[in-house]
């Protein structure tokens, strides 16, 4: 019988300590020095490095965990994008989320147009099992050129906000903790 090694092997810590302190880093507001503080407080002395290196190794793992045990998305879909700076330079975050505030799918691209925007609406319909009844954005013209070149949104109704009026809060809720992890790390670095 073949023996696999479990994920943390060779590691020095026990697994509950890793994924915990993975789960504060990517749930909490925390930088990887808090957390350094937070353990060596409970008896635990690892660097913030160590912490930096166990988000890279297992935080994608975690996420996937996490996507899977997820309810059933909604009917209606939010939809938004926003300006983030990565490495200096300035790419759109599309965000989906649905009425319950869950987010469906995020994306990071160069540009605004109707190929983006359609890469997009593929991406989240192939993460989502079911299509929506419902579609709410802002007044972005990629949103609906995009839509139409999609037979399986053909009969979704697509209801427009006015962007002075901010009702699409659902969607411009969903970038808040970005717009925080932004800030504290003064710019984000990698992708």
């Amino acid at each position: 019988m073949k023996n696999t090694k479990s994920l943390y092997h060779g590691l020095r810590f026990p697994p509950a300590v890793i994924s915990c302190a993975v789960c504060w880093y990517f749930r909490f507001q925390l930088s990887q020095r808090d957390i350094e503080e937070l353990l060596f407080e409970r008896g635990v002395v690892v660097s913030y490095e160590t912490i930096r290196r166990w988000c890279d190794k297992f935080g994608k793992g975690f996420a996937h965990c996490v996507k899977a045990a997820r309810r059933k998305p909604g009917t209606t879909w939010h939809l938004d994008e926003v300006f983030v700076s990565l490495r200096g330079e300035p790419y759109l975050l599309w965000r989906a989320v649905d009425q319950h505030g869950a987010e469906l799918d995020v994306l990071l691209q160069k540009r605004r147009d109707k190929a983006a925007a359609k890469r997009f609406f593929k991406r989240v319909l192939a993460a989502c099992p079911e299509v929506p009844r419902k579609i709410i954005t802002d007044q972005l013209r990629s949103y609906p050129a995009a839509k139409a070149e999609i037979p399986e949104l053909a009969k979704v109704k697509h209801v427009f906000v006015k962007a002075s009026a901010r009702l699409n809060n659902r969607a411009e809720n969903g970038h808040q903790p970005t717009r925080e992890r932004e800030r504290r790390m003064r710019g984000f670095r990698d992708a």
